[in-house]
């Protein structure tokens, strides 16, 4: 009996430490499930950012693949409505900030690479490459130290208040406009984007234009993606962001520069502003029309071009009509004009005898009767005497 018992305690001690070591083999299973699960999700979010960052860095296309490229400067006026989504809001809203307190953030935690501005000479490499800190000094930029910052990575804080949003008024951009011979297709692409501070150092002198420092848009393209900003105050739904802004071309630039040989602007190249303003136009017609020049023109767009210039010409022609009637009514109206002239020199003759003949008849009675009267009466008088 006494056996039996020990038997049986023997089984359940057994039966208790085999539970205890499958409750505890389960837990540490569960928990590696959820740190593999956890580990899994964490993988799959950095590689969403590396795919999307991937996606939206563009392929640089070879020059053997370009038939034609044309480097344009433009200067974009923040003061225009059509550039105001990249200088509104002033103050973050709701997640929302302006394009340069984005980048301003991202040189601060040396997230986005800047290179200097070398006067139209860009080149972007590690040799030009800025450090934020100088960046800073040098544009009187309040910063502290922040968090996790090292000498390898420095990271920098900048108030709100310390971010000159205001004074950044216009931007200067890089525009590509390439003809590729794999789609055969006209494209143009922003290579890089420049912040231009407006700032007055004296009181009641104009404000001046300090170029801050490059950016490549293919750096800063990740970012811009995820920022939704309002391009109209019709919809006041942010439905469009700085990538689709950019990539669509809503914005307005002013032509300031064309890449050259001798590396002169257009102000450097017509220092009339007239000359200045037809050359800026003349360079837009030609990139605006490059792409339809290149190819032969299909029949239905043929027999559109004829229809259109029938059109054209018969309006010319009743143009012509109409001047051919109005300089007929031009002649007509100036032969009545000296023929009214005359007829007014006619009237005159006719009225001024009319009235010669009538004191004629007003007189020749007169002149009758005062020499009827008076030729008896000098005869009577002769005679008489």
């Amino acid at each position: 009996m006494k056996q039996i018992n020990k038997i049986l305690i023997a089984a359940v001690g057994l039966v208790a430490v085999s539970l205890s070591a499958m409750a505890q083999e389960s837990g540490s299973s569960a928990t590696m499930r959820r740190g593999s699960r956890d580990k899994r999700q964490q993988d799959t979010n950095s590689e969403v950012t590396q795919r999307m960052q991937s996606r939206l860095q563009s392929t640089p296309v070879s020059d053997s693949e370009l038939a034609w490229m044309k480097v344009i400067y433009r200067s974009l006026d923040l003061n225009k409505d059509v550039n105001a989504p990249l200088y509104f809001p002033e103050q973050p809203v709701d997640g929302n900030e302006s394009l340069f307190r984005l980048i301003i953030r991202l040189l601060a935690s040396n997230q986005l690479p800047v290179y200097d501005y070398l006067d139209g000479r860009e080149v972007f490499t590690d040799e030009h490459r800025l450090k934020p800190r100088d960046v800073l000094d040098r544009f009187h930029i309040y910063y502290t130290e922040g968090r996790g910052s090292t000498d390898r990575n420095p990271k920098f804080e900048i108030h709100e208040s310390d971010v000159p949003t205001t004074e950044v008024l216009s931007y200067y951009i890089i525009e590509k406009w390439e003809f590729d011979t794999r789609t055969n297709h006209m494209k143009t692409r922003v290579e890089a984007i420049c912040p231009v501070l407006h700032r007055a150092e004296d009181y009641g002198m104009d404000a001046l234009k300090y170029p801050m420092f490059w950016v490549k848009y293919d750096d800063l393209r990740p970012f811009l993606s995820t920022q939704n900003i309002f391009i109209s105050d019709a919809n006041n739904l942010p439905t469009c962001t700085y990538d689709d802004y950019f990539q669509l071309g809503l914005y307005e630039g002013d032509i300031y520069k064309t890449r050259n040989l001798r590396n002169r602007s257009m102000r450097q190249l017509y220092p009339d502003p007239e000359d200045m303003k037809r050359a800026q136009d003349s360079i837009q017609r030609e990139l605006d029309t490059f792409e339809e020049k290149l190819w032969v023109p299909s029949l239905e767009q043929l027999e559109a071009q004829r229809q259109k210039k029938e059109a054209l010409a018969e309006g010319t022609e009743a143009k012509a009509g109409d001047a051919e009637v109005e300089a007929t009514d031009e002649a007509a109206a100036a032969e009545k004009t000296p023929a009214v002239k005359s007829r007014r020199g006619k009237k005159a003759d006719k009225t001024a005898p009319a009235k010669v003949k009538k004191t004629k008849k007003a007189k020749a009675p007169k002149a009758s009767k005062s020499s009827s009267s008076s030729a008896p009466r000098r005869s009577v008088r002769d005679r008489k005497r």
